[in-house]
């Protein structure tokens, strides 16, 4: 049974993509950003022993809830936080202060948590959105600031060590990402209208290192930001991941093309 990932520029249309197939194939175990994964560690703490048990005396009103939302994985505890519920000052950014993304890592920390939990990972039938390139190349363009060179040849010494005998990811690409991102500009707003999504990317774009490094300010920024990294991304496919991907048209692809591939890995 496969192990699917689905992957693309943010805006491209991976949750709905994400949701069509996990209504086709309730078999598949689903892991969404900011869901435990044995993978990907987005929106997710990564905490020593220490640090955990100090998290909880700090919060000793969450208890509970901190107990139900983390996974032991050896010496270390994976903390889905953002999915506590609370109004307690301060504690989701003290718990994203442990994040491994946002350069918090160093390049070499980073790599080598990707790379080992990957290498861990065995299991088949899981459904991943976002996973194995978005926040991964995102930060080590933004934050990490290396170049396209420098990061396929990360991924090809990470798709040598991981079990990919499973493997399949189904990328979403889309040609006019100016068109495509100014959509979920307007899509991504509150119930009054006002914007939620892209204030917080512009600042996250912009403050990053990259960013700061070369006078990012506004969306055309972005937009140049989101092509460079589908460039990236489809070099990997090209390079590294081999016939084990397939790119799709975003929001245009057929139910019965993916039911087509869907068939194969069962």
């Amino acid at each position: 049974m496969h192990n699917i990932f689905i992957e693309g520029i943010q805006g491209m249309g991976k949750s709905t993509l994400l949701q069509k197939i996990a209504e086709k194939r309730p078999d598949l175990h689903v892991c969404r950003e900011g869901d435990y994964s044995p993978v990907e560690l987005a929106w997710c703490a990564w905490m020593t022993e220490g640090e955990y048990g100090a998290a909880m005396e700090r919060y000793p009103a969450l208890q509970k809830e901190l107990e139900a939302n983390t996974f032991r994985e050896g010496d270390r505890y994976v903390v889905t936080y953002t999915k506590i519920l609370t109004d307690i000052p301060g504690f989701h950014r003290d718990l994203e202060q442990f994040e491994i993304y946002n350069g918090r890592k160093s390049r070499e920390e980073l790599e080598e948590i990707v790379c080992m939990r990957y290498r861990r990972f065995t299991g088949t039938g899981y459904l991943f959105e976002c996973a194995f390139l978005q926040n991964i190349v995102e930060d080590l363009i933004l934050f990490h600031q290396r170049n396209d060179d420098e990061i396929v040849a990360f991924y090809r010494k990470l798709y040598d060590e991981m079990w990919k005998e499973s493997f399949l990811l189904l990328y979403l690409y889309g040609e006019n990402l100016e068109e495509s991102t100014e959509i979920i500009r307007k899509e991504r707003c509150d119930s009054q209208g006002k914007e939620m999504w892209y204030p917080l990317m512009w600042k996250y774009l912009c403050e990053s290192p990259c960013g700061r490094a070369h006078g990012y300010s506004g969306f055309e920024d972005l937009v140049v930001h989101f092509r460079h990294r589908q460039q990236v991304e489809l070099r990997i496919l090209r390079e590294v991941v081999g016939e084990r991907a397939v790119i799709l048209p975003a929001k245009s692809w057929k139910e019965e093309e993916i039911a087509e591939l869907l068939s194969r890995g069962q």
